[in-house]
């Protein structure tokens, strides 16, 4: 979805998993050097592009190893630069979330593709989720596919698209 935004709108889209990923090959999930680091490479990108006064894409899933006031120092920074942040709330059923964790596109990232795990991380996700700020738009992920999803985002936030911008 966040890949379909990206396009339909031109902002770019920074994937969480890029900074997650390249930190894998070196410290495990979770441990004390990991979440600092990706923490201060995920805050670096948004100041940077933020008083730059570029627009980024941000993918996140709340999940225990992200400090529950990560969202809002994120918007801190953002706003102390002049910017905007608007969250969207993907929404998903507990059934369809099961039948999607091994799509193959959650393998071109080091994404939870392990349906034992998931249900292992379920409860502590749902609490994460409960501590992150009110979404500004939910988009319920079983009834709008990515591209229907994108032109809602774009639309819900006033974003040009190659459509209006023609």
């Amino acid at each position: 979805m966040a890949q379909k935004l990206s396009e339909l709108t031109g902002i770019a889209l920074f994937h969480n998993h890029l900074v997650v990923d390249a930190l894998l090959g070196k410290y495990e999930l979770g441990a004390p050097e990991f979440v600092r680091l990706r923490e201060a490479m995920w805050m670096t990108v948004f100041e940077t592009a933020a008083r730059a006064g570029q627009s980024l894409i941000f993918t996140f899933a709340p999940e225990p190893t992200v400090e529950p006031d990560f969202p809002e120092r994120v918007s801190t920074v953002i706003r102390d630069a002049g910017g905007e942040v608007k969250f969207v709330r993907l929404v998903l059923s507990r059934d369809e979330q099961e039948r999607r964790i091994a799509n193959p596109s959650r393998s071109q990232f080091r994404k939870l593709v392990s349906l034992d795990l998931l249900r292992e991380f379920q409860p502590s996700f749902a609490m994460s989720e409960a501590e992150m700020p009110p979404a500004d738009l939910v988009i319920d992920s079983e009834i709008d596919d990515p591209e229907t999803a994108s032109r809602r985002i774009a639309a819900a936030f006033g974003l040009a698209t190659a459509s209006t911008t023609s």
